[in-house]
């Protein structure tokens, strides 16, 4: 693993005050994390399922979450 520390951490331009969730990348591999509870740790994916994500939510795959 990457060390996450040393990453260039972005936040959504969407995120309010209470919920902040917090982007990061290197050539393989996107990272995530909750600004709120870094502590808690970070999900890591593949630029490939990143992606696939980020088609999904375009699509409004996961609009029934929201």
């Amino acid at each position: 693993m990457d060390d996450i520390e040393t990453l260039e951490w972005r936040v959504s331009s969407y995120t309010d005050n209470e919920t902040c969730v917090e982007v990061a990348g290197t050539a393989d591999t996107v990272y995530v994390r909750n600004s709120n509870a870094r502590d808690v740790g970070v999900v890591a994916f593949s630029r490939a399922e990143w992606g696939a994500f980020l088609k999904g939510a375009a699509a409004g795959e996961f609009d029934q979450f929201g």
